[in-house]
């Protein structure tokens, strides 16, 4: 038994060797999650209408800004960077790791007083279209969360820095799992004696799990935490670091904030309307773009340290094109096969067909910045790596004035529907990475556009002319073959035409010779090594 849960240690915090790997790992986990966190809002579709669920979503916003800020802002970004230069000498990284995590968490025990103290007054201006009783609740669930969910996010956190700094992915990726796990548990037994209380009871239990399951890592990597805060070069370096970082989130935050605010304008059932499509976007984004992102920053810091230039030149080109081979064809797959996946996902007893269709819109102009929203990830990790985070804010400030003036002009002066939230979204990221990606073309000393263009486009046809034999097909089987009104059979005709879908995209990028098609070999070829690991584990037990 001891021999078994030794090598089982070993298969969960074992360093990846590479990349892919990395990516690997952190992608079949945050399927994982993100699939659960869907089954998550499936669950709140279906014990909650969509005026209920804009409480709830919008008891979020305050809660998720800090977080953003503080932990997504000034730890995580951060913390990677400056492990790799300071690893040599394990003390002196310990106290200044130790600094960081307890100035921010004296940060955040601010922020909650404050925004404890205001949250009443913050939420008449936010969410100025809802009524007295959904603002009374939602000043409710927003302090409960502040209080209860925050701290334990951010120690949580920390800790997945620590573990991904050692290039160790699995752990820290099973924790979110546990999070949506507590949520969905909690609403299905207690929703109807607790009614909104339920999920934010489960999530409030879930933050507790993501960071109570990662506490071995402080052992297996010899972590000691120290009760202190000391003045160092490594913290001089954090704090300039973070002042632009966390300036970008702000304005982020902000914008999502206003998005908030528009949205309740808009009618019961709009912020809900698009809250849900964003994050049906967000899945393939998290899935490919920010486990691209996350495995590649140790990898983008380490060769920058080394001045390896060359080296992560061509790093950096290979994963832009390997991202977009992967997501091009997702954000096509999402535009025409929309309505079918909102059902799917949301199309649960309370979720109406208006509500449906109104999603389904506000999910197809998310979906066609999909790509470079994946994109975003990694090129402002590449400039963290090279400890500039000045230029992705200067980029990101530009952006943000786009998105939120082009989504007062569509909602005030023209007066559209939710989707034109999402296009305002999708305009404004598609400038953010083609500009983030001029820049660092000139901070690298150029590396070949022509090249990147190119294939890009030949991804862009491969993607294109299977979308549209795919779509008549879909259509054609939907009512003929399948009855979609059926959950079982919609989920079968949504799986078969994926799998045309994408044999045909690989089969034409054979054709057309595009490299980066190799990339899902690799994929299998790391799957079946880890099969193999996993199976060493139990069967030698066994023997």
């Amino acid at each position: 038994m001891d021999k078994l849960i030794n090598r089982t240690k070993k298969l969960i915090f074992t360093k990846q060797g590479g990349i892919i790997s990395s990516t690997l790992i952190l992608s079949g986990m945050i399927l994982l999650s993100r699939f659960m966190g869907f089954f998550r809002y499936r669950i709140l579709t279906d014990y909650f209408n969509k005026y209920e669920l804009d409480v709830f979503f919008a008891a979020f916003r305050i809660p998720d800004l800090i977080f953003e800020i503080l932990i997504t802002g000034a730890l995580t970004s951060t913390l990677i960077p400056l492990f790799i230069k300071y690893q040599d000498n394990s003390e002196e990284l310990e106290i200044n790791l130790s600094s960081i995590i307890n100035l921010i968490s004296i940060a955040l025990g601010f922020f909650i007083v404050i925004l404890f103290i205001f949250m009443p007054g913050i939420t008449e201006i936010i969410v100025n279209g809802f009524s007295l009783a959904q603002k009374t609740q939602i000043v409710l669930f927003s302090r409960l969360l502040l209080l209860s969910q925050l701290p334990f996010l951010m120690w949580g956190n920390f800790l997945t820095g620590l573990a991904q700094a050692n290039k160790s992915y699995f752990i820290t990726a099973l924790a979110p799992i546990f999070y949506n796990l507590s949520a969905i548990i909690i609403t299905i037994l207690f929703s109807t004696q607790l009614s909104l209380f339920a999920p934010i009871l489960g999530v409030i239990i879930g933050a507790i799990l993501f960071f109570v399951i990662q506490l071995p890592i402080l052992g297996i990597f010899k972590f000691h935490y120290h009760f202190l805060i000391r003045s160092s070069n490594a913290i001089k370096e954090f704090v300039v670091l973070i002042i632009p970082r966390v300036l970008t989130v702000i304005n982020t935050q902000i914008d999502a904030t206003i998005d908030l605010a528009l949205s309740s304008l808009l009618g019961g059932g709009a912020y809900t309307t698009f809250y849900l499509a964003q994050h049906l976007q967000l899945l393939p984004v998290s899935v490919v773009g920010i486990a691209f992102g996350q495995a590649a920053l140790p990898y983008l810091s380490e060769m920058y340290q080394k001045k390896q230039y060359i080296e992560l030149k061509n790093l950096i080109v290979n994963s832009i094109l390997n991202l977009f081979f992967l997501t091009i064809p997702i954000a096509v797959f999402f535009i025409f096969a929309r309505t079918p996946l909102v059902r799917l996902f949301f199309g649960a007893q309370k979720f109406d067909w208006d509500a449906t269709v109104l999603t389904a819109y506000t999910l197809s102009y998310f979906a066609f910045s999909i790509p470079f929203h994946a994109s975003y990830y990694l090129i402002t990790r590449c400039f963290y790596a090279m400890l500039d985070s000045r230029t992705p804010f200067i980029i990101s400030l530009i952006s943000i004035v786009i998105n939120t003036g082009l989504s007062l002009i569509f909602v005030l002066v023209f007066h559209l529907p939710v989707w034109s939230l999402a296009l305002s979204f999708s305009i404004s990221i598609i400038f953010n990475v083609m500009l983030l990606l001029l820049m660092l073309q000139n901070k690298t000393n150029g590396f070949p556009m022509k090249t990147l263009s190119i294939d890009t486009l030949k991804i862009g046809f491969s993607a294109f002319v299977p979308a549209v034999i795919v779509y008549f097909t879909m259509k054609l089987m939907d009512g003929l073959i399948f009855d979609t009104s059926r959950t079982l059979n919609l989920f079968l005709l949504i799986i078969f035409s994926a799998c045309l879908y994408f044999l045909l995209y690989f089969f034409i990028a054979w054709l057309l010779n595009i490299k980066e098609l190799g990339i899902i070999t690799k994929f299998i070829i790391k799957t079946k090594q880890y099969q193999k690991k996993i199976l060493e584990v139990y069967v030698s037990n066994q023997s």
